[in-house]
């Protein structure tokens, strides 16, 4: 994203949604995010949905099998995951929790999406998982809170103060661990909350879900 290009003067007065998108990221590559803009683990309908909603939608149709959707993850941005190893962790859920997912979704980056990122989101039968900095290095201009610490801590996420900058850094082992025994599970766990109506209760529900069936089971403390 370093460099620039040029326009015609037609493209600069008129430039498309695209060209918009790339170049806002071209500009935002090396410089940390807005204060408010803390990269959110999870997103549901529940919260702000005229905000959150997913660009793609998915009805239910009833699904015999949970279809894996790839989408190009955008330009200097990578998914921390494959398509089989999506599939293959979601092999290791009890079947009663994978009736209602229809559908796992690696979308991609959007304008809205690299201002405002989260991690993952629940929609419907959906699961939105969002792709990260191909340097796998996120800058922030506020510190995290003690639980972000403990949280990457327990996946190997380092944080680190770079001046008045926090740097949140991964390799590609931890931040496929999170994605996989973190970020999924809690958003199935979403799926599978029939009882809760609040945005708190609905994460409490589904914390505890990532770390009863992704931390917990992936270490074999279950």
């Amino acid at each position: 994203m370093k460099g620039s290009r040029g326009y015609s003067r037609k493209e600069r007065r008129n430039p498309t949604p695209a060209k918009m998108l790339r170049k806002q990221q071209r500009k935002r590559t090396n410089s940390s995010r807005p204060r408010e803009a803390y990269r959110q683990r999870s997103l549901t309908e529940n919260k702000h949905s005229s905000f959150v909603a997913p660009e793609v939608w998915h009805e239910a149709t009833g699904r015999e099998n949970v279809e894996i959707v790839l989408d190009d993850p955008g330009f200097s941005y990578v998914h921390p995951v494959t398509e089989d190893e999506v599939r293959l962790r979601i092999e290791e859920l009890p079947a009663k929790y994978l009736q209602d997912l229809e559908v796992v979704h690696l979308s991609r980056v959007t304008q809205k999406k690299a201002l405002f990122p989260c991690y993952g989101m629940q929609w419907g039968v959906t699961v939105y998982l969002y792709p990260i900095e191909e340097s796998l290095s996120e800058t922030y201009v506020r510190p995290p809170r003690p639980q972000q610490i403990i949280e990457a801590k327990m996946y190997g996420g380092v944080w680190s103060q770079a001046g008045n900058e926090w740097k949140l850094e991964w390799t590609p082992e931890t931040i496929r661990d999170y994605y996989l025994n973190n970020i999924l599970i809690h958003e199935i766990g979403h799926i599978n909350d029939t009882r809760n109506t609040s945005y708190t209760d609905r994460e409490r529900y589904a914390n505890w879900f990532a770390q009863e069936y992704g931390f917990r089971h992936s270490r074999g403390l279950r």
